[in-house]
This record gives C-alpha cells, structure tokens and sequence, in this order.
C-alpha cells in the first residue's frame, strides 16, 4: 500500500525528525515507539536502545474501522509515542487514528528510510598520527568509515555511495582536497561509494587481492597490494593484507596509529567467514583470518589503535565516543585473540547470525557484475549489517 492511498484521518500530528530521535535516544530520554512495518520487517531490523520500548503493531491493524482491542492495548496511551514505518506514510496514517482516539503521538518523519540517512562524524582523539582522523557512524547498518585530512588532502576509507556527496561537502568545509577512496574489501551489506567518488575525480583504491573475486572495473581504479603506501599530506596509508572475512580483506593502517580492519576485526567481535564461499569454504576461511589477526594485526604495537568498518549493538564506543579501542585493550577483554587455532575456528564457526539482507546482490553490484540506480542501491542496504561472527559481544566476557 503506497502512502498516498491511506485515508487522512482528522487529527492533525506533529513529525519528528530521525536527528531529534536520535538526540532523545543518545540523551538517554524514555522513548515509546510503535513500529507500523510488518512483523518479518520489524524482527530483521528496528530502532533499539536502553531507553527505548518498542512495540511492534503492524498498519493493517488500523484500516478497520474498528480496531481490535489487543493491538490497542500494547500502546501505551500514559505517555507521548513516536508512531513510525518504512517510509513515512503509513505512520502518518497510523498516529493520526491513534489521536483521534485521544493518544499523544508523533511520527517519525520518512520513516526507517530517514533513520537510514543519519549519518554522524566523530573525532578520533586517540589518534597520534599526523593530521586529524574522523569516523563516520551510520547508525541503522553500524556501517563505519573514517577520513583522515592532513595539509590540504584528505583520504576516505570504507565510503557508502549513498553519502557520496557528503564525503566532498566535507572536505570543501574542511578546507581540503579528498584525494583517495579506499575500499578494504568487496563489501557485503552496502553499496560502495569508491567508484561514485572516482568518476568525481577521486583516486578510487581496491585491494589488488580483491580484483579476482571478479571485479568488472579493475582497470578503471588503483589496486593496493600488501605494503602500498599512499600519502595524504603528512601521513601515511598502508595497505595490510589481511583475509579471512574475505580473500581480499586488505586493512589500511593510517600512519602508524588505527588500523582500519574494515570487516576482518570489530571491538566487540571478529569477522564472520562465510559470506565469499558459503559455510563449505567458512572453515578455511576461519583459518585464514585467525593466521591474519595473529601475524598482521596482533603484532602492531599495543597502543595501535583498531577500527573495523561496523559497529552491532553490543559494541561500546571509546570515551570520545568513536567504535574504536587499542590493540592490547582487545587482546585482554576477547578471549578469541588468545585462543589457539582450532578453538578459535570452532568458536566463530558455531554462532553466527544470519547473512546481510540482499548480500548476493549487494556483493555483485559492489563487483560490477549487476547495476543499481541510486534508489535500488539505497533500498538493497538496509537493515542490519551481520558481518560480525557473533550476535553477542566477544569482548568483555
């Protein structure tokens, strides 16, 4: 049902934007929503905090002219309730009958499709290279990624297309050219925006470890191999080759301070092994990525800061409030890194959540193989971001 074919009801309804829910939700404020989406929709994917209560009531339950009293008894009707859906339409619908009936409501402007385009920058204080290093936190996907900028150029790592131009509106603010587009792998739960910034005249980047998945543009872009150097003002970008999650997982340690593990290590869990060949070639894989983080990663100094491409919803963020945390700090709080190998594989082999939304379609736009307009693009990303071995946090236990 499209939003233009809901029935206006009488009263009238305030909207609340994704970045004032957003406030309310980081500010620790008690918030009721009531999620209008269909029941499969809300389980794969929905707003959640520790002051959040959520409660699922899909739209069709309003269409009647008399409502059914077992889905009006799950809203609270003793406090505000922010009414929300896919798009926007039919929580428009849905508050509006709610406070015909005397409900405080407001609904969510543009829906889950809003709360996918917040997008925020946070320094990363801890970092002691040269220049300035921001990540970038979309909260919807957790999806990660990090600009560092340093005299007049800057270099992004792990860009989304659907923020293409918010990437070079920063830059131009910043005062600095964006120089370089770094992919760390063939992603499976967004669509890249390496390509989109490279036909902008970005130096677009992709690991050269990547191109024999069967990249379509290899020889359009630059290809990074094990130890490539790529220099934005004063600091250095190294390529690290680290598979595991994939075969061409390639980390970018900037300037001997973070390295961006892309989807091979998170702060709170490893990467899933299962995504390029399936749960046949998941064992080998595992095999691959405890050998990456045992000889690549864990043997950078202690103080070296980690900060993987996503971020779930057991993940604590930093006191500066990025995703990020040092190499020491993750060895003593996640007993997988201690582990011998074949604990280690049995342990990210037997927990692993269910695979990205679209994953298939997703890795074949990412490698050429299939086109997306921005609309399509945008729609095959959403939900969660599942490349994580785990559901739960590993870290801390």
């Amino acid at each position: 049902m499209n939003a233009d074919d809901f029935p206006t009801p009488d009263a009238d309804v305030d909207t609340v934007t994704p970045e004032t829910l957003k406030s309310r939700i980081d500010a620790g404020e008690d918030v009721t929503l009531l999620d209008a989406r269909m029941e499969s929709d809300y389980d794969e994917w929905h707003i959640d905090g520790e002051s959040v209560e959520s409660v699922n009531v899909p739209y069709f339950e309003f269409l009647e002219d008399e409502i059914d009293d077992e889905a009006l008894a799950q809203i609270p009707d003793d406090r505000e309730v922010t009414v929300l859906c896919a798009k926007g339409g039919a929580s428009e619908f849905v508050a509006g009958t709610l406070a015909d009936r005397g409900y405080d409501v407001d609904h969510l402007e543009d829906g889950m499709n809003g709360w996918a385009r917040i997008y925020e920058t946070v320094e990363v204080t801890d970092y002691d290279g040269a220049g300035t290093l921001l990540q970038y936190q979309r909260p919807s996907s957790g999806c990660l990624g990090y600009l560092v900028y340093d005299d007049g150029e800057a270099a992004i790592i792990d860009p989304l297309r659907a923020f293409t131009d918010r990437y070079l509106t920063d830059a131009d603010e910043l005062g600095v050219d964006l120089k370089y587009a770094i992919d760390t792998h063939i992603h499976a739960d967004h669509i890249s925006g390496v390509r989109a910034l490279d036909a902008l005249g970005v130096e677009g980047v992709i690991p050269e470890a990547a191109v024999d998945r069967g990249v379509t543009y290899a020889d359009e872009l630059t290809t990074a191999a094990d130890g490539d150097t790529f220099d934005v003002g004063d600091a250095t970008i190294e390529a690290v080759y680290t598979p595991g999650h994939t075969t061409g997982m390639t980390s970018y340690l900037v300037d001997d301070s973070l390295l961006a593990t892309g989807d091979g290590l998170f702060v709170e869990s490893v990467a899933r092994p299962d995504l390029e060949e399936g749960d046949d070639g998941a064992p080998d894989a595992a095999r691959m990525l405890y050998e990456s983080l045992q000889e690549r990663v864990l043997s950078l100094p202690d103080e070296t800061l980690v900060g993987g491409a996503h971020f779930s919803d057991a993940a604590e963020p930093a006191d500066d409030g990025t995703y990020t945390a040092p190499i020491g700090q993750l060895v003593d709080d996640m007993d997988a890194l201690t582990m011998d190998e074949d604990e280690f594989v049995e342990l990210i082999l037997s927990d692993m959540p269910p695979r990205p939304a679209n994953y298939e379609d997703i890795i074949a736009t990412n490698l050429g193989q299939q086109d997306a307009d921005d609309d399509e693009a945008f729609e095959l990303e959403l939900g969660p971001n599942n490349c994580a071995a785990s559901q739960e946090s590993l870290a801390g236990d």
